[in-house]
């Protein structure tokens, strides 16, 4: 059993809503994101993704495109990436996931890039733009499979029911529910229709149900508990690092994380 199915299990064992959280490899320091995803998991995240940083992340709002930004100005590549993947899933006991552009895998190769990001201990990829139209030319889900990678499908509000079968024909793991159409940013509210919209997905969907964009708060997890299985936080997590100084960067993200734990 992977750890992402145990973990995913475990979730399900306890009733619990499991949380993600989300960090640029590179922002603000490569020190920095090491020290976040291991405190992260000390306050008791269930699921890390970290983001390669890309010049052009066309889900992202501004929070994390500036982010992005300062790690390529900062000098990281992809190896960066994959050299702290490779240090935090030797020391830590949770999933972690790489979330990419498929332009940055394409460029790195689909094939070297799957084999290397197993090879790191990455326990799937996220790839947003990554449509299953192409799959017959990319080979993205196949070499996903061939390397033990789960590939994490993302589907919207705006999924078409013809969009959403396919993707629950293919979903391995769990579905990534963006709450809203659009890009990632924190909010001051979900959208009112996202219980109706999640109702929806489980008609189609065997897997667990993550759900992100936008989810900043405690008030917003508390509205997705009935309808999903993880809540994903990730702007508003860089909108905590922004306003810390340094010395406060983790007291202050710690004080974050526990805030939105309350529910489990």
């Amino acid at each position: 059993m992977t750890v992402l199915e145990k973990k995913l299990q475990e979730l399900k064992s306890k009733g619990r809503l499991g949380l993600m959280t989300h960090v640029v490899v590179g922002y603000p320091t490569l020190r920095d994101t090491v020290n976040l995803v291991r405190l992260m998991v000390k306050e008791g995240v269930d699921i890390v993704e970290l983001q390669i940083p890309f010049s052009d992340p066309l889900a992202d709002g501004s929070t994390i495109m500036k982010a992005c930004e300062k790690a390529l100005e900062n000098g990281i590549r992809v190896k960066d990436s994959f050299r702290i993947m490779k240090q935090l899933s030797q020391e830590v006991h949770v999933p972690l996931l790489f979330m990419a552009y498929y332009n940055t895998v394409f460029k790195y190769g689909t094939e070297k890039f799957c084999k290397d990001a197993k090879s790191a201990g990455a326990a799937g990829l996220i790839v947003p733009d990554m449509p299953i139209e192409e799959e017959d030319n990319e080979h993205f889900m196949k070499y996903c499979k061939a390397y033990g990678l789960y590939d994490i499908h993302v589907v919207s509000p705006a999924s078409t029911d013809n969009r959403l079968k396919e993707n629950a024909a293919v979903t391995n793991g769990f579905i990534y529910a963006t709450a809203r159409q659009g890009i990632t940013g924190a909010r001051k509210n979900l959208e009112q229709s996202v219980s109706s919209y999640l109702k929806k997905l489980r008609k189609y969907f065997s897997v667990p149900i993550a759900v992100g964009f936008g989810i900043s708060k405690k008030e917003h997890i508390e509205n997705i508990v009935p309808y999903a299985d993880i809540a994903v936080v990730g702007s508003a997590i860089i909108d905590v690092i922004n306003s810390s100084k340094s010395p406060e960067l983790e007291k202050n993200v710690g004080s974050f994380i526990k805030s939105l734990k309350m529910v489990n």
